[in-house]
């Protein structure tokens, strides 16, 4: 089985979504923040081992601590796995930190911080001779 196949591609969408429905409702670990969400999992083709980026909102203390209490949940959550999908062999986890939607908010951020200047604008307006309430007051009129 190649790696980008239908099938592994099926088995990871199917991994990932069991894996979230345990996280989310049958951890108790205090550990484990409410706010961790699995972003994607990537299963090997022999179907032995397992990769699942997770993403943790909060602090640096919160995602370590997440990650430890899953690395120590790890045979209880493969036995839930082998329970409710039916494969030949299941997958060995390894959980990973994945960071990147934290790292999209952030340029995102970076970005309308540098985009919107507000002093900027409203004097650039000024010099181009454009006024908000005439262009405002002469579509009121056309109405």
């Amino acid at each position: 089985m190649r790696k980008n196949s239908i099938k592994n591609t099926r088995i990871n969408g199917e991994v990932q979504k069991e894996l979230s429905n345990i996280i989310r409702g049958e951890i108790k670990d205090p550990r484990i923040n409410p706010m961790t969400s699995v972003v994607a999992v990537e299963v090997a083709p022999d179907l032995k081992s397992c990769k699942a980026y997770i993403s943790v909102l909060g602090d640096t203390d919160s995602q370590k601590s997440t990650l430890e209490g899953l690395r120590s949940a790890e045979g209880y959550i493969r036995s839930k796995l082998a329970r409710t999908i039916n494969l030949r062999n299941t997958p060995v986890i390894k959980f990973i930190l994945d960071q990147s939607i934290e790292y999209g908010v952030n340029m995102s951020k970076l970005i309308d911080d540098v985009t919107r200047k507000p002093d900027d604008s409203k004097e650039a307006d000024a010099a181009d001779g454009f006024d908000e309430s005439v262009e405002s007051e002469e579509t009121e009129s056309e109405d």
